[in-house]
């Protein structure tokens, strides 16, 4: 049975992106066949990947629209177990045009039915609570919320969680948030400590055990087209998506 993950915040810059190419990456490397699903119009988990993006013939938003199956427009990526569903800035416009259809919201979860070849799907969402983002959520049986530990942490989530909520009482009834993972973490402030301890009191039981660090290696990996395992597996951020994505398989296990 596949698991789909949907990696949000209505945030923008809290790692979203990072942790969604990375867990996929690491997902692939324990010998899990998944899926990444660029589901963002800025399309930077495409780029951060290396694909060029004026050389897809087919993208997330012909999925949406209904002219092309979601298999037709996976790229098979050169790491093990680990398949791309690219999108491009097209997107956006997608969406504006998805608000006059029908089904609007279940687009997603309907081409979804054509995943039984992966383990794992895991979708990255825009920085927003958008139409885009309410599909993911019904598609989704999993949420995976990176929080930066800064001050503004925790202002604008309980709008996300009475999405969920809302989602949960009508069109999926399943979805659960798996975990709140702190991202840009750095261990020599004590704003990082207090923020960190706010989330955990805030999400009893749900904030992730790992860490990801703020990292100039995993800043730098993205420009390169690599997961940071790919780039340097040697270095702190590829330490802590490793963890990460073991805590998640146990989460979700």
């Amino acid at each position: 049975m596949t698991t789909i993950i949907a990696v949000t915040n209505q945030k923008g810059g809290v790692g979203k992106t990072t942790s969604s190419i990375n867990i996929a990456y690491y997902l692939g490397k324990l010998g899990h066949r998944t899926l990444l699903i660029d589901f963002d119009p800025q399309g930077n988990a495409t780029s951060g990947l290396g694909v060029d993006k004026q050389s897809l013939r087919k993208t997330m938003s012909d999925v949406i629209m209904g002219k092309s199956k979601l298999s037709e427009c996976v790229i098979d990526m050169p790491h093990s177990n680990l398949f791309l569903a690219p999108s491009t800035p097209q997107l956006a416009n997608t969406e504006v045009e998805l608000a006059q259809m029908e089904h609007k919201f279940v687009r997603l979860k309907n081409a979804c039915s054509d995943i039984s070849r992966y383990e794992y799907v895991v979708i990255d969402c825009p920085p927003s609570l958008s139409l885009l983002t309410v599909n993911a959520l019904i598609a989704a049986r999993y949420v995976l919320l990176p929080v930066q530990v800064e001050f503004y942490a925790l202002e604008g989530l309980g709008q996300l969680l009475e999405t969920m909520k809302l989602i949960r009482g009508g069109m999926n009834p399943t979805l659960d948030l798996i975990g709140v993972l702190p991202t840009m973490v750095d261990n020599r402030t004590s704003l990082s400590a207090q923020v960190h301890d706010e989330i955990k009191k805030h999400f009893p039981g749900k904030v992730f055990k790992s860490t990801i660090p703020r990292n100039v290696r995993l800043a730098e990996a993205p420009s390169h087209g690599v997961p940071i395992g790919a780039y340097d597996r040697f270095s702190k951020g590829a330490r802590a998506y490793k963890s990460a994505t073991k805590e998640l398989i146990e989460r979700i296990g």
